[in-house]
């Protein structure tokens, strides 16, 4: 492959040459997919201009986004459902699957997406992107059904995300490693720019909503108390926070350039045990980092290894630099194992923002 000179359909030539089961309709699927996020960043680049602009601002604001949101599901549907490559799509903006009729052309795989995740950054123009995954349906006999989506992350034969920013990228992996393509608006394709992506291991970012810090249980607390004592604390090195309100742009600069994501279990709501959609959202980014060498967990187990038991189910996740996950990692085991009580004790760090009664 000449670098900076690829795009997508000879990227999936090489790959099939590889293992021919990514021939036929697979690679065919992964052109919809593509020729979608060509057309949504189209979209997105309208920005206020998709909005009425003879309501007030408040509502300009809120029309772009959810028209946003809405144009950029119809498009992904619109684009990969003609092809008969799909047996049923699952998007998170849709209380129910979107099967495809006994009638009509039905292929073999089922298409999980978020149409616009960071939809809410629209109005402020700042990055938002789409995130996609594809599995194997189970049975082509009959038309789908939720239950042939309740598959593991690990069955996931390919997932990606594409990013709307100061330039549009797409993120994708195909289970041979993570690749990055950046469109090229002149002749309208996605080049290869960053082949074999790979997190680093060692970082001094992390990624997390500092507002609900009342609500992190214990083994978050730990962690993010130990990065804001900086050189003094036990890490012996500063650390930055960043947060974006979109997960793609959080991931994306984690893959770039190392770092840890953190949407952890809120102890707010016992019954709610996460917050972030396991098959719209977390076991396709997952993927993308494992393959990129990072890591990703809900604290208490691998994000892929989670046997989904509804199309709606949410976890916590927690992903990135490896040796950051495996710490955090074993902070939650310590907490199960009730291991981790003396660095709960008064005498534990210093007071700051985030720490709680239960810490201090």
């Amino acid at each position: 492959m000449l670098f900076g000179r690829t795009n997508v359909n000879k990227f999936m030539v090489e790959e099939q040459r590889r293992n021919p089961e990514l021939a036929g309709d697979f690679s065919m699927l992964i052109s919809d997919v593509v020729r979608s996020c060509k057309a949504v960043a189209v979209a997105v680049a309208r920005g206020a201009l998709a909005a009425d602009s003879s309501s007030n601002a408040a509502d300009r604001r809120q029309d772009a986004q959810r028209t946003m949101f809405a144009e950029s599901n119809e498009t992904i549907l619109q684009h990969c459902e003609w092809g008969g490559h799909v047996a049923a799509m699952s998007s998170s903006g849709m209380d129910e699957i979107y099967a495809i009729p006994a009638n009509g052309r039905r292929g073999k795989y089922l298409l999980v997406f978020d149409p616009l995740d960071g939809s809410a950054n629209t109005d402020v123009n700042l990055t938002d992107g789409s995130i996609f995954s594809v599995l194997r349906c189970p049975d082509r006999e009959r038309e789908a059904s939720e239950d042939e989506f309740l598959q593991p992350g690990s069955q996931q034969m390919a997932a990606g995300y594409a990013l709307y920013g100061s330039s549009t990228m797409l993120i994708l992996t195909v289970g041979t490693g993570t690749h990055g393509f950046t469109l090229d608006r002149e002749i309208g394709e996605f080049l290869l720019t960053h082949p074999n992506l790979h997190v680093p291991e060692e970082t001094q970012i992390f990624s997390i909503n500092a507002s609900k810090s009342r609500f992190w249980e214990p083994p978050v607390r730990r962690y993010v108390e130990e990065c804001l004592d900086g050189p003094a604390g036990v890490r012996g090195k500063e650390f930055n926070m960043r947060w974006a309100a979109a997960m793609v742009a959080d991931v994306h600069r984690i893959l770039m350039r190392g770092g840890v994501f953190i949407c952890p279990r809120n102890t707010r709501d016992p019954s709610m045990l996460g917050h972030l959609p396991l098959l719209h959202k977390a076991n396709p980014i997952a993927m993308i980092i494992e393959q990129a060498g990072g890591m990703a967990t809900t604290g208490y187990e691998r994000v892929l290894d989670v046997v989904p038991t509804d199309l709606r189910q949410k976890v916590p996740l927690i992903l990135g630099s490896r040796a950051e996950i495996e710490r955090i990692s074993r902070y939650h085991k310590e907490y199960l194992n009730g291991e981790d009580k003396p660095f709960r004790s008064p005498l534990f760090g210093t007071r700051s923002l985030f720490r709680s009664d239960e810490f201090a």
